[in-house]
């Protein structure tokens, strides 16, 4: 579960986010949407620590981010691990193919053998589709295989949740279906779903419900 309270973030004199309170339970899935330059993408990344609020508290499951937390580092840490995130742009390691891409964070961060990483890297990339391509190259796959490379990176230090940047902004009408088909089967199989999108086409099929970002509040 994610639970935000009371979120606000000051950009240039302006309020971004401006006392953002929501949450989302473990088997659901939640849109942002709004207009260009609302602070979607900014919450999101307040979410996940990549930025940091000046104001208010973000838990995933038993793990707390406040904006004041003198022990930062560590809070980012641990939510980080309860919180997958999929940017807009995927940003896989270019050097790595994407087993390497999937294993990293479990063997680096989390010290998991590399075999257990790697056996549980292969069933994620089977998952999402793409176990064929575990050998490749991020510049050798189309930009949905690169997508669901992503995907299975964030998932493979097993979160409660995950936040997604934009996800159909780079796809095909028939990937995002296929995307909508993946993604659905996660939010079933218990996971909190939080995506940034402008496409409400997107969101209906996914049957997310919709908070409408607008003057740095949720309406």
């Amino acid at each position: 579960m994610i639970e935000v309270r009371g979120l606000g973030k000051r950009l240039g004199g302006r309020a971004v986010l401006d006392g953002v309170s929501f949450s989302v339970a473990g088997g659901e899935a939640v849109a942002i949407m709004g207009p260009s330059g609302a602070g979607k993408t900014t919450l999101l990344r307040c979410l996940n620590g990549l930025e940091r609020a000046d104001a208010g508290a973000v838990r995933v499951g038993p793990d707390e981010l406040r904006a004041g937390d003198p022990d930062w580092t560590h809070a980012v840490t641990r939510v980080r691990r309860r919180a997958g995130f999929v940017f807009q742009e995927w940003h896989l390691f270019a050097n790595r193919t994407v087993l390497g891409n999937v294993i990293e964070a479990p063997v680096h961060v989390a010290r998991e053998p590399e075999a257990a990483a790697t056996a549980r890297a292969r069933a994620l990339l089977e998952r999402v589709g793409i176990a064929h391509r575990a050998a490749a190259f991020p510049h050798e796959l189309s930009g949905g295989e690169q997508q669901r490379a992503a995907i299975a990176r964030a998932l493979a230090m097993s979160p409660e949740a995950l936040l997604m940047d934009e996800p159909t902004s780079a796809l095909d009408a028939a990937r995002v279906g296929d995307l909508v088909a993946l993604l659905r089967d996660l939010v079933a199989g218990g996971l909190a779903l939080l995506v940034v999108t402008h496409d409400d086409r997107f969101a209906r099929a996914l049957g997310a419900r919709v908070l409408n970002l607008s003057d740095g509040r949720l309406g």
